[in-house]
């Protein structure tokens, strides 16, 4: 008898947690739902556990979200694609629920489940759905639906399709703003599924509604239908019907529909081709950098690259770069720091002597802003700029900017130029390190934040790597084991781990002769942290180095720190010798 009532049990659990009060069991018992359809098998999963979870009237978003996801996995657990459309009444109710989130969720598993079902299946069960929804009383309904008519559509008989159609554009003008932003954003993938001939007719007279809607939430969302389109359209076509939008869409009353614009501008000028951008899109975008409003402003300067990369040099030069030149002292930081941060890829566009008139005096007036920012974001572009026109003309600017940056009162300014400072070594060149930012390197591993000092730690040994072992044991060896007799311990730490950094970069001999004696010798150090540490940075050399070595400088080190009070220091102790035992059993 237990042996039949045995399958019962998971579905007993199941129910039981489902209508339990405590949500994190309901929520447990749906994320099993996968292990408990294997245990009941697909026939019982079919008749039991999907009629069950359709009539589930949980109220509680977590576990409604939780369902959707799964379910989207289970056409395995019910039997293969022949038995899909057991699936979408579930799904369907969780279409319609208030909560955002959950009817996204459930409109991708759908959509999931769509693309595996067969086709007679698709029209028998999956097009009313899409209909059912559509047609829905309550908005959520309706908003859900948008997102299914791309899966649907390329599987409906004529009839249906022309009827698809009709309820899509129906869709577009619905009084319920939400519904037409759902039918804006997934114009593009159902206009990507229609025949050519019905894209131009339908499909374009849709997306004009939605471009005049009254709604800037709205026309927002039709700028991205603008690109979506532009593709899909013969090139003749996307200038007659795309362009005028986008021109106007450049003008519009709202801000907000002006920096989608901003923001898509590469995107849009790839669908209307290079001549229409040349003509039509250059006093848009020159409207744009223009704005009144920053945020409008931010986008545009951020695309001013990409777009000149379409132009020729001389029209960038003639039209865009005027501007470009007012934004460089723009009211607003965040302006400013855009151009910063695309700024530099104009070089290569412009060539050696447009770059070297036009565009050096923006470099060096955004280098002076007054924002740490600003400043970190053309220094950290260097390497486009020197390709072009090399680093002489601009070192004499870069360096009182980067000492600026390197002593800048906030700690995350100080981190951002360190993780610069390799990439200005291989620009700048050895010479020009060695006089002007070499003290800086060691400023840093002396910082108060000790985010700095690992950083720090880092550089120098990414210097290391950069300028070779010689180079090092000359200008960083010397200074960095001097440090290591800082009073504070936190210092001395630093130390210790930048010459577990250095030791592999330098090699068996410079570790031998002059790291190997300060690590030793920091082990008679009264704080355990530093002796634990001494034994760390032994155990990460033992591969460096020579085999006669470790038994005659490291292992007596190891053996006093393995008798040390400190539980912690003969811990890492312990370890170390592990370590010697395995390199000793490997060779």
């Amino acid at each position: 008898m237990a042996m039949v009532d045995e399958p019962l049990y998971p579905i007993a659990v199941l129910i039981d947690e489902l209508k339990n009060e405590d949500i994190q069991l309901r929520l447990n018992s749906i994320r099993r739902l996968s292990t408990i359809a294997r245990a009941l098998g697909e026939e019982r999963t079919r008749k039991e556990l999907i009629p069950f979870l359709s009539d589930n009237n949980d109220d509680d978003d977590e576990v409604l979200l939780a369902m959707a996801e799964e379910l989207g996995v289970f056409i395995p657990y019910v039997g293969g694609v022949e038995y899909a459309n057991i699936l979408l009444p579930p799904l369907e109710t969780l279409c319609t629920v208030e909560e955002t989130c959950v009817r996204d969720k459930a409109v991708d598993s759908l959509c999931r489940i769509g693309v595996q079902m067969r086709e007679k299946d698709l029209v028998e069960y999956f097009i009313p759905l899409v209909k059912r929804l559509a047609a829905g009383e309550w908005f959520t309904a309706r908003v859900s639906s948008c997102g299914l008519f791309h899966i649907a559509y390329p599987s409906a008989p004529e009839t249906l399709r022309t009827e698809l159609r009709t309820t899509y554009s129906q869709l577009c003008q619905d009084d319920m703003p939400m519904v037409r932003r759902s039918a804006a954003t997934n114009l593009g993938k159902f206009a990507a599924t229609v025949e050519a001939t019905h894209l131009k007719a339908d499909i374009l007279s849709i997306f004009e509604d939605l471009t005049q809607d009254d709604q800037d939430s709205v026309r927002l969302l039709a700028v991205e239908g603008c690109a979506a389109l532009g593709k899909l359209l013969e090139p003749q076509d996307c200038v007659t019907h795309i362009l005028p939008v986008i021109v106007n869409f450049s003008q519009d009353k709202s801000w907000r529909v002006r920096y989608m614009v901003a923001n898509q501008l590469y995107e849009l000028c790839e669908a209307v081709g290079p001549e229409a951008t040349r003509s039509d899109l250059v006093p848009a975008y020159v409207r744009l950098l223009r704005d009144n409003e920053a945020e409008v402003r931010i986008a545009a300067a951020g695309k001013v690259t990409k777009f000149c990369r379409i132009l020729n040099p001389e029209l960038a030069i003639q039209q865009i770069l005027p501007f470009v030149k007012e934004l460089s002292t723009d009211s607003s930081q965040h302006v400013r720091s855009a151009l910063a941060s695309v700024i530099m890829g104009m070089a290569p566009v412009l060539g050696k002597d447009a770059t070297i008139e036009q565009l050096l005096p923006i470099f060096l007036s955004l280098l002076k802003d007054e924002f740490p920012d600003v400043r970190l974001n053309i220094i950290s572009k260097l390497d486009q700029v020197n390709q072009v026109i090399g680093i002489d003309l601009l070192s004499q600017s870069l360096l009182p900017a980067i000492v600026e940056l390197a002593e800048d009162r906030h700690w995350r300014v100080r981190l951002a130029i360190i993780e610069y400072i390799p990439l200005l070594a291989s620009q700048l060149g050895v010479g020009f390190f060695d006089d002007k930012l070499g003290s800086l390197c060691m400023q840093w591993l002396n910082d108060k934040v000790y985010s700095i000092r690992d950083a720090a730690a880092n550089n120098v040994k990414r210097l290391a790597e950069e300028f070779g072992p010689d180079w090092a044991m000359q200008h960083i060896v010397p200074q960095v084991l001097d440090m290591i007799n800082n009073p504070h311990y936190l210092y001395r730490m630093t130390i210790l781990h930048a010459i577990s950094l250095l030791a592999p970069v330098l090699g068996s001999e410079i570790t031998c002769s002059k790291l190997l004696p300060v690590v030793i010798n920091a082990s008679k150090d009264r704080v355990p942290n530093i002796k634990f540490n001494v034994a760390k940075v032994l155990q990460s050399v033992i591969p460096i180095v020579d085999q006669s070595v470790v038994e005659k400088m490291i292992r007596p080190c190891l053996v006093e720190l393995s008798e040390d009070p400190d539980v912690d220091v003969r811990s890492f102790a312990s370890q170390a010798f592990q370590s010697i035992e395995q390199v000793m059993m490997s060779s």
